[in-house]
């Protein structure tokens, strides 16, 4: 598999990540943690919708109410996607010089959220857990930047990414406790071939990781560590992926242009922007917060 993604809105975004699809009304959420905004992309009239977050945002998750969940500088809020309404919910950050990441909501509604410091100290960070009832949990410390997490088909597995150690991890997973045990790497990115990033899982039970330096997004066997295929995107600082469109068979892959020179950006002038892919596989439908 070697494909290459195409533009799709020139956003220029200073640091794109966290792309999710609600299935629900066919778009894309993504957000724009430096740039401190929510956006809402749909494919079919091509219009990006931005809300201002105030804040640095780490993601962005639906809630079965119809507003989102956003991990903010400040603490876990929901929002209202008509108004840009912000409900302070909680915060379990531990410093203000630590901020959320990448998170996703498992099976059975739960969110998943990590943490990074803001100068990337080694093992500062966290992944935490909140459950329907607001509460959370901590469920991993000696983090540095938590990234990328997925489940597979069964329930059973948890797929992490802990971005500078340069491999996938699973766990297993216990979808009616919400708990994870048996912690093991399954994938090993090579040495020349980026760090991984924001992470998704197709039908098939394959990974695919954005790889962060390597202009890429790359599709992996969880059980053999295997290197499928490769996404090309024309830009270095690929940061996440996620599946959408109506049949889930597009990949859309966000970007950045956080700490780029002069000289790379007029190289790489499309840095931050949205890109996608049509794909033969499918993904498979997000998981909405059960709050």
């Amino acid at each position: 598999m070697e494909l290459t993604a195409s533009l799709i809105l020139d956003a220029r975004a200073e640091l794109a990540e966290g792309p999710i699809w609600n299935y629900r009304e066919n778009k894309l959420y993504w957000v724009d943690i430096d740039g401190r905004k929510l956006h809402i992309y749909d494919p079919e009239t091509k219009e990006d919708r931005a809300l201002e977050t105030t804040e640095k945002i780490g993601t962005v998750v639906p809630m079965e109410n119809g507003d989102v969940l956003v991990a903010l500088q400040s603490g876990i809020h929901q929002m209202n996607t008509t108004t840009g309404e912000l409900v302070f919910m909680t915060n379990p950050l531990p410093d203000p010089e630590i901020r959320f990441n990448d998170g996703k909501c498992d099976p059975s509604g739960r969110f998943w959220v990590g943490s990074m410091h803001l100068k990337q100290i080694k093992g500062k960070a966290s992944l935490y857990r909140m459950d329907a009832d607001d509460v959370v949990h901590q469920m991993l410390d000696n983090v540095t930047i938590s990234n990328g997490i997925a489940w597979s088909a069964d329930k059973k597995t948890m797929y992490y990414v802990d971005t500078p150690t340069k491999k996938v991890d699973a766990f297993d997973y216990d979808d009616a406790a919400g708990n994870i045990s048996n912690r093991r790497t399954v994938i090993h990115v090579p040495e020349g071939s980026g760090s991984p990033d924001g992470m998704t899982i197709d039908e098939e039970g394959m990974l695919w990781t954005a790889l962060w330096g390597d202009f890429s997004v790359a599709r992996w066997n969880p059980l053999t560590g295997e290197l499928l295929g490769k996404v090309t995107v024309p830009v270095p600082q690929v940061s996440a992926c996620a599946f959408g469109g109506k049949d889930l068979s597009t990949l859309y892959i966000t970007t950045a242009r956080e700490n780029m020179s002069k000289e790379d950006l007029e190289k790489y002038p499309l840095s931050g922007s949205l890109f996608a892919v049509d794909l033969k596989v499918k993904g498979v439908k997000a998981n909405f917060y059960k709050g």
